[in-house]
């Protein structure tokens, strides 16, 4: 039975940043920007505010910039406060970089398996695919597709009975495929 799950987003990931006000690691996306325009340079920021204190810090977006060098549409994109700009932006690894941050994708994403339940007796062929970019360990999201416990997952794996071609071990963003036999 060939079936496909995937890893989807459910909302925005967690920004990992110190704040400086109450020394709080957490951050959540306002989904708001500030821009900041000097004579023909543009400044542009998101803004994310501390889930302990509520402290704002600014995410540098664009530094800079000419006003010609930039795309019409993302200046009114940042101009509206679009959230899907914030979810673009926070998977950009240029941006990640640039501020030193990293996601925290805990409680931020779901499983879809989209199928019945195996059935006894049945090889089982799963591929799995990421709509965003959400680091994630192989062995959870099959212990959550099939509903057992990840020591059980790893009993399958040294029993010979859950193969991969691709590595379960560590965590990965990118897709990959399972073969199960029950």
């Amino acid at each position: 039975m060939l079936s496909t799950w995937v890893v989807v987003p459910t909302c925005l990931p967690l920004i990992v940043r110190r704040c400086h006000a109450c020394s709080s690691e957490r951050f959540r996306a306002s989904g708001r920007f500030r821009v900041n325009a000097s004579h023909k340079v543009l400044d542009a920021w998101l803004l994310a505010l501390c889930t302990a204190c509520g402290e704002t810090t600014k995410l540098t977006v664009l530094e800079r910039v000419h006003v010609r060098s930039l795309r019409p549409e993302l200046l009114d994109r940042l101009h509206d406060n679009d959230p899907g700009l914030t979810a673009e932006l926070l998977q950009d690894p240029g941006v990640r970089r640039r501020n030193r941050i990293a996601l925290d994708w805990a409680d931020a994403w779901r499983l879809d398996t989209g199928g019945p339940e195996p059935v006894d007796g049945e090889v089982l062929d799963v591929s799995v695919r990421f709509a965003a970019r959400i680091p994630v360990r192989p062995v959870r999201l099959i212990a959550t597709g099939l509903g057992l416990s990840r020591a059980e997952v790893g009993r399958l794996i040294t029993e010979g009975r859950l193969v991969s071609a691709d590595r379960l071990n560590g965590k990965t963003s990118a897709g990959f495929t399972f073969m199960l036999k029950l």
